[in-house]
């Protein structure tokens, strides 16, 4: 069940995530890398590693995003 919602959350924060590497939006990352982080905690707490491991990718590729944009842009 974890899983699942880990799952979930990390879907919704990638779908977000896609979104904000348009210019101009990558300030949203400062909200989608905690949502990401949620998912990340659900993922440990569930025997299986895909939302686990989608959540990670997804604080990556966001905390990419802001350090290329300078944290803002």
């Amino acid at each position: 069940m974890m899983n699942a919602l880990s799952l979930v959350i990390g879907l919704f924060a990638l779908a977000l995530a896609v979104f904000a590497f348009l210019p101009f939006l990558g300030w949203a990352n400062w909200a989608i890398i905690p949502l990401a982080m949620v998912g990340l905690g659900l993922g440990f707490l569930s025997g299986k590693d895909a939302g686990r491991n989608l959540n990670l990718v997804v604080i990556v590729v966001g905390a990419f995003r802001l350090f290329m944009g300078g944290g803002i842009i």
